[in-house]
């Protein structure tokens, strides 16, 4: 049966941007096969399922097949199926929300006084 290292793996679905990402992420317990911490050097094999704290949000994954290079965000979907249940993405939708502003298009920047607004109404939170 072949398999990768993770590291290599998460890069290769496109879940980091970059193989040392990935590597961070394992090395920082962030990363979990079976419900433990894993090293980057940890093979991965088709059929394992992977959980992956990314972007405020606990990803689950399942590997469908192992692959040696990054591919297209396209074919992404023919090696990992993805088990994250919705509520996670409605999560960070949701602080996403509430973390942004919302100006109307050509007001330009705030004033130093609405600035000073703003930041107390994020205060208020």
């Amino acid at each position: 049966m072949e398999s990768i290292r993770i590291d290599k793996w998460l890069w290769a679905v496109r879940l980091y941007k970059t193989r040392s990402q990935a590597g961070e992420a394992c090395k920082g317990g962030k990363v979990k096969i079976d419900g433990r911490n894993v090293k980057p050097s940890k093979e991965v094999k088709a059929g394992d399922e992977i959980e992956i704290h990314v972007n405020l949000i606990e990803k689950k994954v399942l590997v469908k097949q192992v692959l040696k290079n990054r591919v297209g965000a396209k074919l992404v979907e023919i090696y990992m199926t993805d088990l994250t249940p919705q509520e996670e993405y409605d999560k960070l939708k949701l602080m996403r929300e509430m973390n942004a502003e919302n100006r109307q298009r050509g007001l330009g920047r705030p004033t130093k006084k609405n600035r000073r607004m703003i930041e107390q109404l994020k205060k208020l939170k």
